[in-house]
């Protein structure tokens, strides 16, 4: 598939010159998707910058593109060591930790993740959400064909070969 231009026609930011092009997509399918995650995926823009760890997870309507996060932490106030929010003792001394106050998102749900790194505007997202989308649906039927090996597993590479552009 054609590389497509993040934010799409219209979106304001791509006028000033902002917009980045999606020049490739690699997905990492899940063999048993048991839970809500469906795949892995990485995201090159304009050939010069790689996202990696993109989830696409089961949404309410559809597949749905999670951008790459880590778990939200707190210090122990003992020792100083950094524990996940929540943590009923410290992985690093054993000491009780303090109950703390766990941030909630504008919908009120808690809030234990924060975006590595994220689309800036709402076209962004759109944009990234439907080539990765896309992408994922074709890899599924990649998939059903006799000797398929996931291009993802080349992921590391990148110096030793020119930039691809497109599918």
């Amino acid at each position: 598939m054609a590389g497509g231009l993040i934010g799409g026609t219209g979106c304001g930011f791509l006028e000033r010159g902002a917009g980045m092009e999606i020049t490739e997509v690699r997905i990492k399918l899940i063999d048993d998707p048991a839970e809500r995650l469906l795949a892995f995926c990485s995201i090159t823009l304009a050939g010069a910058f790689v996202v990696r760890d993109l989830k696409i997870i089961v949404g309410p309507s559809g597949p749905f593109v999670a951008m790459p996060s880590r778990k939200l932490s707190s210090h122990c106030p003992a020792c100083g060591f950094k524990n996940p929010l929540r943590a009923g003792y410290c992985n690093q001394c054993g000491k009780k930790q303090p109950e703390t106050t766990v941030p909630r998102d504008t919908d009120g749900r808690p809030r234990l993740y924060a975006d590595i790194a994220h689309p800036i505007h709402a076209a962004a997202r759109e944009a990234i959400q439907r080539r990765v989308v896309s992408e994922y649906e074709a890899e599924l039927d990649r998939a059903k064909q006799p000797g398929y090996v996931s291009r993802y597993d080349e992921i590391g590479d990148e110096e030793h070969r020119p930039p691809r552009r497109g599918g």
